[in-house]
């Protein structure tokens, strides 16, 4: 066992499974939850996810040794300030947002000094949400980023490592890295990703030419993969590109610029040009099915619905 109670405040696709996996992996021993939503705690008790529910936030973390916020990034500071009060000195608090700069100012602000404050994002997850969208398997061979502030205090090197065996105890590959990278990182793998998603399904959507019906009627693989990522949470993707703007219109901006090349290279009919980058990205791809981050079979396995 490695921390006897967790908190998980916010209980999503990402809570819910952190509690089934740390529960799968017998690394808790008590579960506390807070959740706004009275109908995510019924579903909650239903499932008998925790050995406490709650809607208030101090309750769930008072006497926790690991308190994980998983609410939208914006609303990270609320919930650690009504956390804050309840905290019991040196326990160990970190979140799982896909942004950890502004995180980490909203955290630091808000905790006491007495907690050990360790950001971490679990790059994991499906396009599902609520309490019963988790399961035990989601980290496994997945990366959690962890972005500790510098220090070189024991206690808090110590606290890193203890989160850091936490993760690997359910199964992820542990990275430490600091927070601006991790959010740059993160604007190419992750952000731009998901605001093409949301551009082009959209842009479909207000074809006048082309009807909803057709849309969906002939979407063919690449606009179905569009599809799936467009279905995220869409409270959550609002925070993330309001928080994580800076690194995100950069990737943009050059985006933007590579696609123009790709227009120039159209309309001039340059295939070499086409065909150099369409196999140096079939190399990339081919690359992250080589290191386990994807799976090669046919719809990429998704057809058992968790897959990332």
């Amino acid at each position: 066992m490695i921390y006897p109670r967790l908190a998980v405040i916010g209980c999503g696709l990402i809570g819910s499974s952190t509690i089934l996996a740390a529960r799968a992996a017998g690394v808790v021993r008590e579960v506390a939850v807070a959740d706004a939503s009275a109908e995510h705690r019924e579903q909650i008790k239903a499932l008998g996810y925790a050995d406490l529910v709650t809607g208030d936030i101090a309750e769930a973390v008072a006497g926790a040794d690991l308190v994980v916020f998983a609410v939208p990034v914006m609303a990270m500071g609320e919930a650690a300030r009504a956390a804050a009060p309840a905290l019991k000195p040196g326990a160990t608090v970190t979140d799982v947002g896909s942004v950890k700069g502004a995180v980490m100012d909203a955290l630091s602000a808000a905790l006491p000094e007495t907690a050990f404050l360790v950001p971490g994002h679990p790059i994991a997850g499906t396009e599902q949400s609520g309490p019963a969208a988790g399961f035990a398997e989601l980290f496994d061979k997945r990366w959690v980023i962890l972005t500790p502030r510098p220090c070189e205090d024991d206690a808090y090197l110590e606290a890193v490592q203890r989160l850091a065996d936490f993760w690997s105890a359910v199964g992820a590959n542990v990275e430490r890295m600091d927070a601006a990278h991790h959010d740059l990182v993160l604007a190419v793998t992750s952000h731009l990703p998901h605001l093409i998603a949301y551009n082009i399904v959209g842009t479909a959507a207000d074809l006048e030419e082309v009807t909803q019906a057709e849309v969906m009627k002939y979407s063919a693989g690449g606009f179905r993969d569009f599809t799936r990522i467009a279905a995220s949470d869409p409270t959550m993707w609002r925070d993330i590109f309001l928080t994580n703007k800076d690194a995100v219109l950069e990737i943009l901006g050059r985006f933007t610029e590579d696609l123009q090349a790709l227009s120039r290279a159209i309309r001039w009919g340059e295939g070499d040009k086409l065909f150099e980058l369409f196999t140096r990205t079939r190399a990339i791809r081919r690359g992250i099915v080589a290191a386990g981050q994807e799976s090669a079979e046919p719809n990429f396995g998704r057809d058992r619905g968790k897959h990332p």
